[in-house]
């Protein structure tokens, strides 16, 4: 069995970093999409799949306890760093090898298989909405636009252990597998996702092209996506990969990568059906962004954090992040700290890009605790 890979991932049209990881070490191929804070979120995509690809090259571990050290190797480092305090990660990944795939899931990422013309999700989201629908309490369809669509219900690095699930997947010839992260499912129709992977032989032309088409939608998040075509041969786990970029662990935190725009042909206008489609999804859009500005609100009042502004060190509330060019924090505390001093101390190099807090409370003890740090380095020197 061989497999050719297509790898893309992009920061979108709104977040101000990226957050997801991606793994291709064969014959493991993972994803995992970073949650918790400014920095928290793509701190914790990278040390999970650090871990995993440590204890894949070790061959001691089955996949499933790969991802349960990496749950506890994200919860101990947020236990120990009160910067990435409460981080988490979704982690999706599948191990191809001996006529199947093995596949492991917690999160809201997502598996896909293609196979001769039939298109089905290999993974079961691991979120509020779906628990909802699965006890009949919502439709799909209101699942699709419900404000809370992506509060998690089990995530790999908040608590001490974590249940994993796992799923062995008989694999053929012509076989084509899609992992991806949610910045590609809520901006993309399934239906138009199957259109890309059936239209686009290459599986690195695969991968860009549906980053491209999340982007077009909207990009409202971070995207990844992993294209495996399985097509029959030895197996080739150790072999340079065909059709994808170089590299084997990239995540936002540390290498992000820009899918490349690659041209896919002209476009066909669109038909009565697909713009009967989208414009449903517009008025969908329009009413979910209405629920979700009511929501957001009561959201954002329970966000803290220290950054700074006007050259000093202040608390804000809310996240530091834009949407739409509105920014979703204000200064609540100003203080008379030197920003560029706390800045320029060991802990609070990311001063800039915001420290996280749990509340307002917590934010200010962090202020005075940079505060003593300061003045503690003045003394100390000479």
């Amino acid at each position: 069995m061989r497999v050719k890979t297509g790898v893309a991932t992009d920061i979108g049209r709104v977040r101000e970093r990226n957050e997801d990881s991606f793994l291709v070490d064969p014959p493991i191929y993972a994803i995992a999409d970073g949650m918790g804070g400014h920095r928290g979120g793509a701190v914790a995509s990278e040390l999970a799949l650090e871990k995993v690809e440590e204890l894949s090259h070790a061959g001691k571990a089955t996949l499933a306890d790969m991802v349960r050290s990496a749950n506890r190797a994200v919860f101990e480092r947020s236990m120990s760093d009160r910067r990435v305090t409460g981080m988490g990660t979704t982690l999706t990944a599948v191990q191809v090898g001996g006529g199947g795939a093995h596949l492991v899931h917690v999160g809201d990422s997502r598996a896909y298989l293609l196979r001769a013309g039939a298109f089905r999700q290999l993974t079961d989201d691991h979120t509020l909405v779906n628990r909802m629908v699965r006890a009949g309490e919502i439709t799909r369809a209101e699942a699709d636009v419900h404000p809370h669509r992506n509060v998690l219900t089990r995530v790999v690095g908040t608590e001490p252990d974590v249940d994993v699930d796992e799923d062995d997947i008989p694999v053929m010839d012509g076989d084509r597998i899609l992992i991806c992260s949610d910045g590609l499912t809520n901006m993309v129709a399934e239906d138009q996702i199957q259109a890309i992977l059936e239209a686009t032989p290459a599986p690195q032309e695969t991968a860009d092209r549906l980053v491209k088409a999340a982007n077009r939608a909207g990009g409202i998040d971070n995207i990844t996506v992993v294209v495996l075509d399985i097509l029959e041969g030895e197996d080739d786990a150790a072999s340079p990969r065909e059709g994808s970029r170089e590299g084997r662990t990239t995540s936002g935190g540390a290498a992000e990568r820009r899918a490349t725009q690659t041209s896919a042909g002209s476009w066909r206008r669109p038909s009565r059906a697909m713009v009967k489609r989208w414009s449903v999804r517009a008025a969908i859009f329009v009413i979910a962004l209405a629920a979700v500005s009511v929501l957001g609100r009561g959201y954002l009042d329970r966000q803290w954090y220290v950054g700074e502004a006007s050259g000093h060190v202040v608390v804000y509330q809310g996240i530091p992040a834009e949407l739409f060019g509105l920014r979703l924090s204000h200064v609540e505390l100003e203080t008379d700290i030197p920003a560029d001093e706390a800045a320029a101390l060991q802990f609070y190099g990311e001063l800039p890009d915001g420290i996280t807090a749990n509340s307002r409370d917590e934010a200010i003890a962090i202020v005075e605790q940079i505060r003593n740090d300061v003045k503690a380095a003045e003394v100390a020197t000479p």
